[in-house]
């Protein structure tokens, strides 16, 4: 039982510190645009909305394993049924501001409009979806847990496609973004295999709901389901009739 019990111990702390360096990696990304002047809070509302949910998203998603592994549990409940509520929030502005993105021209250089107008809600529906199985299983902790790390780890894109050289990624920058999150879910899986001599089942699912999203919005894009969004959500604006598979130009240097 102590044998037990200290392994239990040993793998909340594992997941309270990767969990701390997921986060920490996600906000660099972000710090770092910001101190080179690249990002500014000359943005529309829907961008600062948007920034709220997710940063909120992230503090949850830090707090969750600091609080189970304090033995805080109530709190940690607490904050789990909280964080449903706070799912459909950024559900809601991912979408919103992916499309208010597009709409107003401002789609990153290196995205192709009409797949990033896809992309984005395909990938964040995968991330939630897979939030959505760990609460399901939350009473079996170790598939709960894992879960949550890989759920987060399909968040990551944002934060590696503001450390990595993106316009050089072209065209596949989206997912190549997207799949470095899955660098902590393949550290953690070996840590399972060199701790518990097995890879824990939960691992394959992050992988299988990313391939899948990142396929599905690839193969959507260039089809006339994926033209005829693009046709709508710029119709009306001065993007209409464009070619949304045409990557936008880059900005004038400074």
């Amino acid at each position: 039982m102590a044998t037990s019990e200290a392994l239990q111990s040993d793998e909340r702390i594992f997941f309270r510190n990767l969990a701390t360096v997921m986060a920490i990696t996600q906000l660099a990304g972000f710090v770092v645009q910001f101190a080179m002047g690249r990002s500014s809070f000359d943005a529309p509302l829907i961008v600062h909305l948007h920034a709220v949910a997710f940063m909120g998203w992230v503090a949850i998603f830090l707090a969750q394993p600091w609080l189970a592994q304090s033995g805080a549990m109530s709190l940690h409940r607490q904050l789990g049924r909280m964080a449903i509520v706070w799912a459909f929030g950024l559900l809601a502005l991912g979408v919103a501001v992916t499309w208010a993105s597009v709409t107003s021209g401002r789609t990153p250089f290196f995205f192709q409009p009409q797949h990033f107008l896809l992309a984005n809600p395909i990938t964040l529906l995968s991330a939630l979806g897979l939030f959505a199985a760990a609460v399901a299983v939350r009473r079996q902790q170790d598939w709960h847990v894992r879960l949550q790390i890989g759920s987060f780890a399909l968040l990551m894109g944002p934060g590696f496609g503001r450390l990595l050289p993106m316009p050089l990624l072209t065209p596949y920058a989206f997912e190549i973004a997207s799949i470095a999150g899955l660098a902590f879910v393949a550290f953690a899986a070996g840590r399972d295999a060199w701790v518990q001599k097995r890879v824990h089942p939960a691992w394959l699912w992050p992988v299988i709901a990313l391939v899948v999203s990142l396929l599905l919005a690839r193969l959507l894009a260039g089809t006339p389901i994926g033209a005829d969004l693009y046709a709508a959500a710029v119709a009306n604006t001065a993007a209409a009739g464009s070619n949304g598979m045409a990557f936008p130009p880059p900005p004038p240097l400074p």
